[in-house]
């Protein structure tokens, strides 16, 4: 009781609707308002509960217009709440600072007296964070260390997919992880993401190739797809989405060393499909196999999943949890493993294939 929780995710990533559907499944709720108007919460109510059977009663949330924390203070002071919202912390103010809402001190001054008010009366608080353009949160970096669990919500906004992730958790695990699927209607609990990624893939495909990353504690199948084609540029382009591009450059230095494939005066598009970016390096085979299956014009086995990081020898090498990501990979029909265990180098997996 009384922990203090801040959500951060880029604008239109879907914090506030996960936040509002929160609140829709609990009692005693209040979502002070910053950024919008107490009717567009409403608008969202009824777009995520249209289509739903009528319910025997009005969830009990409690709306809330108001930027000066201290009037939010006072407001709530007296009321008997389960959950307190607060959309979004970089709108509030206090009378008591000089400076516009938003600044370094707004911030750490309003947050102060919110964190008092949820240890006082034994209340949790949701707050909502803005990031900047590097993905980053806006603000005062003291702010993650004031409250008690920072959660990151991810995804492209051009697909449904997001992923909920904790940076910080002063109370418990950081590991886990929640993938949801966005609709109308909210966010939808995805149980299985690993059919999710992969459900229109296209097997024998040339420059396709499946790797087995970890979300938390969740082994997860993606698919890399790669396209290697002969430049009409001076110096190549090395393209790459939901993969570090500096680690795709390195991986070519690999391949063109230590497997005579022919890939440095070539343009290279590396991407991730579904939406989702990869940063663990045991991305890295299933990203060579899937450039060396497109410089060959040959595809990979129909079965094939890779897992395990290349190093600037050609070595492959191990990565945590091995054993949870093989079965979850035998699990959906995947018997044939390249890893450390299968291959000590690239050379002979792309050799014997």
């Amino acid at each position: 009781m009384g922990e203090v929780c801040l959500m951060i995710g880029e604008p239109g990533i879907g914090k506030s609707t996960l936040l509002t559907q929160l609140s829709l499944n609990l009692e005693r709720t209040v979502y002070v308002c910053g950024e919008e108007s107490p009717g567009q919460v409403r608008l969202r109510i009824e777009r995520m509960q249209k289509g739903k059977k009528a319910q025997n009663k009005e969830p009990k949330l409690k709306l809330l217009a108001e930027t000066d924390v201290d009037v939010i203070l006072t407001t709530i002071e007296k009321e008997d709440i389960a959950l307190l919202i607060i959309d979004s912390v970089q709108t509030l103010y206090t009378a008591d600072l000089p400076g516009m809402a938003g600044s370094v001190g707004q911030i750490r001054e309003c947050t102060g007296r919110l964190i008092a008010y949820a240890k006082r009366k034994n209340v949790p608080i949701m707050l909502v964070g803005h990031v900047t353009k590097e993905g980053e949160m806006a603000g005062p970096k003291v702010l993650e260390h004031m409250v008690d669990a920072v959660l990151e919500l991810t995804g492209d906004r051009y697909y449904d997919l997001r992923i909920l992730r904790t940076q910080k958790n002063r109370f418990g695990a950081t590991d886990e992880v929640g993938v949801f699927q966005m609709s109308e209607t909210g966010m939808m609990e995805v149980t299985n993401p690993s059919q999710l990624f992969l459900a229109e893939r296209e097997e024998g495909a040339i420059g396709s190739a499946v790797a087995v990353i970890m979300e938390g504690t969740r082994p997860v199948l993606v698919e890399v797809q790669a396209l290697v084609v002969e430049s009409e540029l001076p110096v190549p382009r090395r393209v790459a989405q939901g993969v570090d591009a500096r680690r795709v450059q390195i991986l070519l230095g690999v391949l063109q060393k230590y497997t005579r494939l022919a890939v440095g005066s070539k343009d290279v598009f590396v991407k991730v499909t579904g939406g989702l970016s990869v940063k663990e390096p045991a991305i890295d085979l299933a990203t060579v196999l899937a450039i060396a299956s497109s410089v060959r014009g040959k595809a990979l086995p129909k079965n094939a999943v890779a897992i395990g990081e290349v190093g600037l020898l050609g070595e492959i090498r191990s990565v945590g949890w091995e054993q949870k990501r093989e079965k979850e990979a035998q699990k959906l029909g995947y018997t044939q493993i390249y890893s450390r265990s299968s291959h000590r180098k690239v050379g002979e997996i792309i050799q014997n294939w």
